[in-house]
């Protein structure tokens, strides 16, 4: 091989390197931001999950005291009369009022929803997670390979 043609070959290969590294790079962003939704989800559904059990239980009181939270673990005592009915916020500033059972079964259908954003975000990550091992093999081998090509 001519000392032009291994010039060539190196100056490909650090090409190829440095694609492989910004791919790397734009795969992590990806997988964080995956991270970052994945731990939003969640935090969703346990706050479902927490007015399912809440909704759960003004069913069974006729009149109870509760603690209002007015902001930064602030409290207020309040006596809550018995609820027949909730007011939902469906999104747009938009709110409706819906019984017990109604807004019980929309909490229900929203934890379906989330979770199921939750199981397509598991599945996304596992893609991303995959293809950086792959990306990072190819970019040890494209390495190994550079540095066996002796230097003219």
């Amino acid at each position: 091989m001519t000392s032009r043609e291994n010039s060539k070959d190196q100056v490909s290969a650090e090409q190829r390197i440095s694609e492989m590294l910004q791919q790397s790079k734009i795969l992590e962003a990806y997988m964080n931001d995956i991270l970052v939704k994945e731990s939003t989800v969640t935090r969703l559904i346990t706050e479902a999950h927490l007015a399912s059990e809440a909704i759960q239980e003004l069913s069974k009181n006729q009149q109870e005291e509760s603690l209002v939270p007015i902001g930064i673990g602030i409290y207020l005592k309040a006596t809550v009369p018995e609820v027949r009915n909730l007011l939902v916020n469906v999104g747009s500033g938009v709110t409706i009022e819906k019984s017990k059972e109604n807004t019980k079964s929309y909490v229900e259908s929203k934890i379906k929803e989330f979770e199921l954003a939750l199981k397509q975000l598991n599945s996304q990550k596992e893609q991303v997670a995959l293809r950086m091992n792959q990306l990072q093999n190819e970019l040890n081998s494209e390495m190994q390979n550079s540095q066996r090509t002796p230097n003219s």
